[in-house]
């Protein structure tokens, strides 16, 4: 999605919110012409663990990690234990109202409809 549709208000990839350690998802954004399509990667996220919410033409997108215990004793670890946090601020373009979210092995897919006024449309030809 450019950048006339959505801004991003955090530019902190990792940001600290009551006491949590967040880190910001990787997104791609594209357009269609019905639609803009948000993909934000959010590894060991799952459904129970995901919370979109749009309020005040503000787009957030937090993802809290459960990780599974490990057996035995940890010598050496890469991964870290942050969930994942973003926020975008929504262009008047979106219909916020018709936004649909799908979590699928980690990588959230949100459908971002565009309003109907500002469409393309076809105009039809007499004569």
């Amino acid at each position: 999605m450019s950048n006339t549709v959505m801004k991003q208000p955090e530019t902190n990839p990792t940001a600290t919110r009551e006491n949590e350690l967040w880190m910001a998802p990787e997104v791609d954004i594209h357009e269609t012409a019905d639609e803009y399509l948000l993909h934000a990667e959010m590894p060991g996220v799952r459904k129970d663990g995901l919370e979109v919410t749009v309020d005040n033409n503000q787009l957030t997108i937090e993802g809290r990690r459960t990780p599974a215990p490990a057996p035995g004793e940890v010598i050496f670890r890469e991964s870290r234990d942050v969930n994942y946090r973003r926020v975008f601020e929504l262009n008047p373009s979106v219909d916020a109202s018709r936004i649909a979210a799908k979590v699928e092995q980690g990588l959230l897919t949100l459908r971002l409809p565009k309003a109907e006024q500002v469409k393309p449309k076809r105009i039809s030809i007499e004569g």
